[in-house]
């Protein structure tokens, strides 16, 4: 995968990049990631990539140009096969979620656009396919930081770059609900003993424990994520007997 990063902060991105999964995939050369400063592609001596808004109004706008210019600079135009994805993070986009990390992870080109004072001028949205992605309902000081949340979630999924990539199967979010409780050695510290059933060497019922468990910790803490169409009848039984006994 190649990942452009468009910002006005490039330095923000020492660090988070260069370190754990996304750093495994980059020296195993199964992601390429290239940090553009906005501000060079700006046509002025004072490298300006911000404007008022028309209309009045307090805040600055991301102007067109330098944005054009550095999307210009990333796509290969020459190129056969599909667009590379375009994401701008925005508060106004649309919400991020682990579907849409295994979504992008597909693509071969992404191409990040850090979002900055009162967004972008609305005509780049018409002028290039973006998409708008949103880590939540709330605003930070920049789109740096959830440009970096969504290419660690993003490359993490890249096979290959986990070393043990069934862990990724057995994530929260993956099949629609939060993930189970965990544990490991010792099998007792401080009187507290793992569940009997991880100790059993039966994988199947350990399966079946860890399923109950992980529907159990979703009705309990994102009942909003249950999808009562995807259950089988004996995980919707086992919801109806977790409702009856209040756990």
């Amino acid at each position: 995968m190649l990942i452009d990063i468009l910002t006005i902060f490039p330095e923000m991105f020492t660090g988070p990049v260069d370190h754990s999964l996304v750093k495994r995939a980059r020296e195993k050369n199964l992601l390429q990631l290239r940090i553009h400063n906005l501000r060079d592609f700006a046509e002025d001596k004072h490298k300006t990539v911000d404007d008022t808004p028309f209309g009045g109004f307090g805040g600055m706008v991301m102007k067109l140009e330098p944005l054009c210019e550095a999307l210009e600079s990333v796509l290969d135009r020459g190129r056969s096969g599909p667009e590379p994805g375009i994401i701008l993070t925005t508060p106004q986009g649309e919400r991020f979620s682990q579907d849409k990390a295994k979504e992008l992870s597909l693509e071969d080109h992404l191409v990040f656009i850090c979002g900055h004072y009162k967004g972008v001028d609305e005509r780049l949205k018409t002028l290039y396919p973006l998409k708008e992605l949103s880590i939540g309902d709330y605003v930070l000081t920049g789109g740096e930081i959830p440009a970096m949340v969504i290419i660690d979630a993003v490359v993490r999924l890249i096979p290959g770059v986990l070393g043990d990539f069934e862990s990724a199967q057995t994530d929260s979010f993956i099949d629609g609900i939060l993930g189970p409780p965990e544990y490991t050695r010792p099998a007792e510290f401080k009187g507290l003993r793992v569940p009997e059933v991880l100790l059993s060497g039966d994988h199947q019922n350990v399966r079946k424990w860890r399923r109950g468990e992980a529907l159990k910790r979703t009705l309990q803490r994102r009942p909003d994520l249950l999808d009562w169409d995807l259950l089988s009848d004996e995980e919707r039984e086992w919801i109806e007997e977790i409702k009856r006994e209040g756990r």
